[in-house]
Protein backbone atom coordinates (compact mmCIF):
# COMPACT_ATOMS: atom_id res chain seq x y z
CA UNK A 1 0.00 0.00 0.00
CA UNK A 2 1.27 3.47 -0.90
CA UNK A 3 0.40 6.57 1.11
CA UNK A 4 1.20 10.16 0.22
CA UNK A 5 2.29 12.40 3.08
CA UNK A 6 1.18 15.99 3.36
CA UNK A 7 3.53 18.08 1.20
CA UNK A 8 5.92 20.51 2.84
CA UNK A 9 6.43 23.90 1.17
CA UNK A 10 9.25 26.30 1.97
CA UNK A 11 10.59 29.51 0.48
CA UNK A 12 14.20 28.52 0.02
CA UNK A 13 16.86 30.65 1.65
CA UNK A 14 20.51 30.80 0.70
CA UNK A 15 22.20 30.76 4.12
CA UNK A 16 25.67 30.85 2.58
CA UNK A 17 25.69 34.02 0.45
CA UNK A 18 28.64 35.36 2.43
CA UNK A 19 30.42 32.05 2.95
CA UNK A 20 33.87 31.12 1.73
CA UNK A 21 32.25 28.82 -0.83
CA UNK A 22 31.56 31.18 -3.71
CA UNK A 23 29.28 28.62 -5.38
CA UNK A 24 26.66 30.36 -3.23
CA UNK A 25 27.52 33.74 -4.78
CA UNK A 26 25.39 34.74 -7.79
CA UNK A 27 28.26 36.03 -9.93
CA UNK A 28 30.56 33.06 -9.39
CA UNK A 29 27.80 30.44 -9.69
CA UNK A 30 26.88 31.82 -13.12
CA UNK A 31 30.41 31.02 -14.31
CA UNK A 32 29.60 27.39 -13.66
CA UNK A 33 26.38 27.49 -15.65
CA UNK A 34 23.90 28.17 -12.83
CA UNK A 35 21.27 30.92 -12.70
CA UNK A 36 22.54 32.22 -9.37
CA UNK A 37 24.03 31.24 -6.04
CA UNK A 38 23.02 27.77 -4.87
CA UNK A 39 21.11 27.07 -1.66
CA UNK A 40 23.47 24.69 0.20
CA UNK A 41 22.72 21.01 -0.29
CA UNK A 42 22.87 20.48 3.47
CA UNK A 43 19.99 22.95 3.83
CA UNK A 44 17.97 21.27 1.07
CA UNK A 45 18.53 18.04 3.02
CA UNK A 46 17.22 19.83 6.11
CA UNK A 47 14.02 20.58 4.17
CA UNK A 48 13.82 16.88 3.26
CA UNK A 49 14.27 15.81 6.89
CA UNK A 50 11.05 17.57 7.84
CA UNK A 51 8.85 14.82 6.39
CA UNK A 52 10.35 11.73 8.09
CA UNK A 53 10.39 13.61 11.41
CA UNK A 54 6.74 14.58 10.84
CA UNK A 55 6.01 10.91 10.12
CA UNK A 56 7.96 9.23 12.95
CA UNK A 57 8.73 11.99 15.46
CA UNK A 58 11.56 11.67 17.95
CA UNK A 59 12.07 8.02 17.04
CA UNK A 60 13.42 9.12 13.65
CA UNK A 61 15.89 11.49 15.34
CA UNK A 62 17.13 8.56 17.43
CA UNK A 63 17.50 5.88 14.74
CA UNK A 64 16.22 7.06 11.34
CA UNK A 65 18.01 6.59 8.03
CA UNK A 66 17.91 9.13 5.21
CA UNK A 67 19.59 9.33 1.83
CA UNK A 68 19.62 12.36 -0.47
CA UNK A 69 20.97 13.10 -3.93
CA UNK A 70 21.02 16.63 -5.32
CA UNK A 71 20.35 16.75 -9.05
CA UNK A 72 19.52 20.41 -9.80
CA UNK A 73 20.04 23.63 -7.86
CA UNK A 74 17.57 25.22 -5.48
CA UNK A 75 17.82 29.01 -5.61
CA UNK A 76 17.30 31.68 -2.98
CA UNK A 77 13.71 32.86 -2.61
CA UNK A 78 12.20 30.13 -4.78
CA UNK A 79 9.14 28.24 -3.57
CA UNK A 80 10.28 24.68 -2.96
CA UNK A 81 7.99 21.69 -2.47
CA UNK A 82 9.04 18.56 -0.61
CA UNK A 83 6.80 15.54 -1.19
CA UNK A 84 6.92 11.93 -0.04
CA UNK A 85 5.08 8.70 -0.60
CA UNK A 86 5.31 5.79 1.82
CA UNK A 87 5.41 2.21 0.64
CA UNK A 88 6.35 -0.78 2.82
CA UNK A 89 7.74 1.54 5.50
CA UNK A 90 9.99 3.51 3.13
CA UNK A 91 9.45 7.16 2.27
CA UNK A 92 10.39 8.16 -1.27
CA UNK A 93 11.16 11.88 -1.13
CA UNK A 94 11.33 14.47 -3.92
CA UNK A 95 12.21 18.15 -3.89
CA UNK A 96 10.84 20.32 -6.69
CA UNK A 97 11.45 23.98 -7.45
CA UNK A 98 10.73 26.05 -10.59
CA UNK A 99 8.88 22.99 -11.94
CA UNK A 100 12.11 20.94 -11.88
CA UNK A 101 13.13 17.94 -9.82
CA UNK A 102 16.00 19.22 -7.66
CA UNK A 103 16.64 16.37 -5.21
CA UNK A 104 15.57 12.80 -4.59
CA UNK A 105 15.92 10.64 -1.53
CA UNK A 106 14.47 8.06 0.79
CA UNK A 107 13.97 7.60 4.52
CA UNK A 108 12.97 4.77 6.81
CA UNK A 109 12.79 3.93 10.49
CA UNK A 110 14.80 0.81 11.38
CA UNK A 111 13.61 -1.26 14.33
CA UNK A 112 16.79 -0.30 16.16
CA UNK A 113 19.85 1.84 15.57
CA UNK A 114 22.89 -0.09 14.32
CA UNK A 115 25.90 -0.21 16.60
CA UNK A 116 29.00 1.82 15.82
CA UNK A 117 32.08 1.98 18.02
CA UNK A 118 33.65 5.41 18.43
CA UNK A 119 36.97 3.63 18.86
CA UNK A 120 36.80 2.49 15.23
CA UNK A 121 36.86 6.13 14.09
CA UNK A 122 40.13 7.92 14.65
CA UNK A 123 39.88 11.16 16.62
CA UNK A 124 41.83 13.63 14.48
CA UNK A 125 42.25 17.37 14.82
CA UNK A 126 41.60 19.65 11.87
CA UNK A 127 44.80 20.82 10.19
CA UNK A 128 46.63 23.62 12.01
CA UNK A 129 47.05 25.59 8.78
CA UNK A 130 44.77 25.16 5.81
CA UNK A 131 46.39 25.10 2.37
CA UNK A 132 44.82 25.50 -1.08
CA UNK A 133 42.94 22.33 -1.98
CA UNK A 134 44.68 19.65 -4.02
CA UNK A 135 44.35 15.91 -4.54
CA UNK A 136 46.57 15.37 -1.49
CA UNK A 137 44.14 17.29 0.73
CA UNK A 138 41.75 14.35 0.61
CA UNK A 139 43.88 11.28 -0.01
CA UNK A 140 41.96 7.99 0.23
CA UNK A 141 42.51 6.39 3.63
CA UNK A 142 43.31 9.73 5.28
CA UNK A 143 41.58 10.61 8.56
CA UNK A 144 40.16 14.13 8.90
CA UNK A 145 38.70 15.96 11.87
CA UNK A 146 36.76 19.16 12.44
CA UNK A 147 36.94 22.20 14.67
CA UNK A 148 34.39 21.54 17.46
CA UNK A 149 31.12 23.42 17.03
CA UNK A 150 28.20 24.20 19.33
CA UNK A 151 24.74 25.44 18.38
CA UNK A 152 22.75 26.58 21.41
CA UNK A 153 20.35 29.34 22.38
CA UNK A 154 20.14 32.02 19.69
CA UNK A 155 22.40 30.06 17.34
CA UNK A 156 20.09 27.05 17.49
CA UNK A 157 17.00 29.21 17.01
CA UNK A 158 18.58 31.10 14.12
CA UNK A 159 19.43 27.82 12.40
CA UNK A 160 15.81 26.62 12.62
CA UNK A 161 14.67 29.94 11.14
CA UNK A 162 17.28 29.79 8.37
CA UNK A 163 16.21 26.32 7.22
CA UNK A 164 12.54 27.30 7.54
CA UNK A 165 11.86 24.50 10.03
CA UNK A 166 8.29 24.58 11.34
CA UNK A 167 8.33 21.46 13.54
CA UNK A 168 8.29 22.50 17.21
CA UNK A 169 10.03 19.33 18.42
CA UNK A 170 13.53 20.86 18.33
CA UNK A 171 12.77 23.90 20.48
CA UNK A 172 10.29 22.05 22.69
CA UNK A 173 12.63 19.15 23.52
CA UNK A 174 15.96 20.97 23.16
CA UNK A 175 17.19 18.75 20.33
CA UNK A 176 19.80 19.18 17.61
CA UNK A 177 18.30 19.38 14.14
CA UNK A 178 20.04 16.63 12.10
CA UNK A 179 20.65 19.13 9.33
CA UNK A 180 23.35 20.56 11.61
CA UNK A 181 25.14 17.20 11.46
CA UNK A 182 25.28 17.66 7.71
CA UNK A 183 26.84 21.09 8.21
CA UNK A 184 29.53 19.45 10.32
CA UNK A 185 30.14 16.98 7.47
CA UNK A 186 30.76 19.92 5.15
CA UNK A 187 33.22 21.26 7.70
CA UNK A 188 35.31 18.11 7.29
CA UNK A 189 36.21 19.53 3.88
CA UNK A 190 36.31 23.22 4.79
CA UNK A 191 38.32 22.86 8.01
CA UNK A 192 41.11 20.94 6.26
CA UNK A 193 41.73 22.86 3.01
CA UNK A 194 41.10 26.21 1.35
CA UNK A 195 38.48 25.38 -1.24
CA UNK A 196 37.34 27.24 -4.31
CA UNK A 197 33.68 26.97 -5.33
CA UNK A 198 32.43 23.45 -4.54
CA UNK A 199 29.18 21.45 -4.44
CA UNK A 200 27.63 18.95 -2.02
CA UNK A 201 26.38 16.11 -4.26
CA UNK A 202 24.70 13.69 -1.87
CA UNK A 203 24.63 12.04 1.53
CA UNK A 204 23.49 8.99 3.45
CA UNK A 205 22.93 9.53 7.18
CA UNK A 206 22.05 6.88 9.76
CA UNK A 207 21.02 8.59 12.98
CA UNK A 208 22.14 6.83 16.14
CA UNK A 209 20.95 9.12 18.95
CA UNK A 210 19.13 12.42 19.32
CA UNK A 211 21.60 15.21 20.01
CA UNK A 212 20.88 17.91 22.57
CA UNK A 213 21.06 21.63 21.89
CA UNK A 214 24.43 22.79 23.19
CA UNK A 215 26.27 19.55 22.41
CA UNK A 216 29.82 20.02 21.12
CA UNK A 217 29.77 18.42 17.68
CA UNK A 218 32.73 16.97 15.81
CA UNK A 219 33.25 14.58 12.91
CA UNK A 220 35.71 11.71 12.66
CA UNK A 221 35.96 11.14 8.93
CA UNK A 222 37.89 8.81 6.67
CA UNK A 223 38.35 9.64 2.99
CA UNK A 224 37.00 6.68 1.02
CA UNK A 225 37.19 8.09 -2.50
CA UNK A 226 38.88 10.79 -4.57
CA UNK A 227 38.33 10.65 -8.32
CA UNK A 228 37.54 12.54 -11.51
CA UNK A 229 34.23 12.14 -13.35
CA UNK A 230 33.09 14.24 -16.32
CA UNK A 231 35.69 16.89 -15.53
CA UNK A 232 34.70 17.21 -11.86
CA UNK A 233 36.84 16.05 -8.94
CA UNK A 234 34.86 14.19 -6.29
CA UNK A 235 35.63 13.27 -2.70
CA UNK A 236 33.77 10.69 -0.63
CA UNK A 237 33.79 10.54 3.16
CA UNK A 238 32.75 7.96 5.74
CA UNK A 239 32.32 9.53 9.16
CA UNK A 240 30.97 9.27 12.65
CA UNK A 241 29.38 12.42 14.08
CA UNK A 242 30.16 12.67 17.78
CA UNK A 243 28.69 14.73 20.63
CA UNK A 244 30.95 15.90 23.45
CA UNK A 245 33.69 13.47 22.44
CA UNK A 246 31.79 10.42 23.65
CA UNK A 247 28.34 9.91 22.07
CA UNK A 248 27.91 8.76 18.47
CA UNK A 249 25.02 10.74 16.95
CA UNK A 250 25.17 9.60 13.33
CA UNK A 251 27.05 7.60 10.74
CA UNK A 252 27.38 9.60 7.52
CA UNK A 253 28.57 8.99 4.00
CA UNK A 254 29.08 12.27 2.17
CA UNK A 255 29.89 13.02 -1.48
CA UNK A 256 31.08 16.39 -2.76
CA UNK A 257 32.51 17.89 -5.93
CA UNK A 258 35.49 19.74 -4.50
CA UNK A 259 36.76 20.98 -7.88
CA UNK A 260 33.88 21.47 -10.33
CA UNK A 261 34.34 21.94 -14.05
CA UNK A 262 33.57 25.49 -15.19
CA UNK A 263 30.75 25.71 -17.74
CA UNK A 264 31.25 29.18 -19.15
CA UNK A 265 33.74 31.98 -19.35
CA UNK A 266 33.69 34.56 -16.58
Amino acid sequence: MTDRLEAYRVQAYNTAKLSENKMHDDTVAKRFGFSGGLVPGVDVMAYMLHLPVARWGRAFLERGLIEARFVKPVYDGEITDVTATESDGVLSIEVESRGELCATGSALLPASAPSFSIADYSETAAVAERKPVSITSYEPGKWLGTIPRVWAGEDASEYLTDVRETDAIYAREGLVHPGLLQRVMNKVLVDNAILGPWIHAGSRMQLLAAGASGDELTARAKVTGNYEKKGHRFVELDALLVANGRTALAHCQHIAIYQPREQAAA
